[in-house]
């Protein structure tokens, strides 16, 4: 039976504690025993979406092979979070000391920075409050733009959904990739991605323009980006010429056409199927490239054109 504990401070956001514990709860009804615990340092905890929760104020006996997750909060500043008494640090500090894991998603690496657990560490957190963490607690190693880091038994993940993704990685490496991915499955999980990815996807980076023409075209390269799509049938399905098309897509985009645009999201894709083990040359035909080599060639150049 292995226990997962998680601490909860006023303001927690309930998707950075609802999905591990989803995670973990789905785990324990596969038939791979999980005990949930929830503790603070006041009986009732206010969250940051307005529903309050009731936790304990003891912790229970924890082991090696117990987990403790430290949810993020909402405040406009890590500085400015709310405070975490000396005796719940020294908890994280204890149980990390005796072989345990400690975890954190968003705002909650804040929590193991004044543990301490964070010193000479790679950890990340939220993409806007990255650099803070990093003037906060200069001994640690913080990687901007991932979904989560492993280091020494100490787990951190970016913002709010990336929390799932932190707890399925906890599953894979105690009970193999098949079991995380049975409980990915059954949370419809749309992918389960690797620490290494990055925390906004090619389609959240270029989708925070408000032209419709250009939303209406990405939509339907978003939905066939493994097919051929000849810019005269966007331009038609949008209602548009193919050189004003290409205008307002590079405008709204930051200088893309729809073709980059929709090479990026089949590099995208294709690096998630490499990273769980394919071949390259089985990606490319998975994500609609006929020639391999051009898979090759946009890898070299990596995401920085995109």
């Amino acid at each position: 039976m292995n226990h997962v504990a998680f601490f909860l401070v006023p303001g927690v956001h309930l998707l950075d504690l609802a999905g591990p514990a989803q995670v973990f709860s789905t785990a324990d009804g596969f038939g791979h025993p999980y005990t949930l615990s929830y503790i603070a340092e006041q009986p009732q905890v206010p969250t940051a979406q307005g529903l309050p929760l009731v936790a304990s104020l003891d912790w229970p006996d924890l082991g090696p092979e117990d987990v403790i997750v430290v949810p993020g909060w909402r405040a406009p500043t890590l500085a400015g979070g709310p405070a975490i008494g000396a005796a719940s640090l020294q908890v994280l500090r204890d149980h990390h000391a005796g072989g345990g894991t400690v975890a954190s998603v968003c705002a909650g690496a804040e929590a193991l920075g004044r543990a301490g657990l964070l010193d000479g560490r790679r950890c990340t957190t939220h993409h806007d409050v990255q650099d803070e963490l990093a003037l906060r607690h200069p001994a640690a190693v913080v990687v901007r733009d991932v979904l989560f880091t492993a280091d020494d038994r100490v787990v951190t993940s970016a913002g709010i959904a990336s929390g799932i993704d932190l707890a399925l990685h906890l599953l894979a490496t105690r009970h193999g990739p098949a079991v995380a991915a049975q409980v990915a499955r059954d949370m419809v999980v749309y992918a389960r991605r690797n620490g290494h990815e990055p925390q906004a996807s090619v389609m959240l980076r270029h989708r925070s323009h408000l032209d419709d023409a250009v939303h209406r075209a990405q939509d339907l390269i978003d939905a066939r980006f493994d097919a051929p799509l000849p810019l005269s049938d966007l331009a038609a399905a949008v209602g548009v010429s193919e050189r004003t098309l290409t205008r307002l897509f590079g405008r709204a985009t930051g200088g893309l056409t729809p073709l980059r645009y929709q090479q990026a999201l089949r590099l995208e894709r294709a690096e998630h199927f490499i990273s769980h083990g394919a071949t390259v040359d089985a990606a490319a035909r998975s994500v609609g490239f006929e020639d391999p080599r051009m898979l090759r060639r946009l890898r070299a150049r990596g995401t920085r054109e995109f």
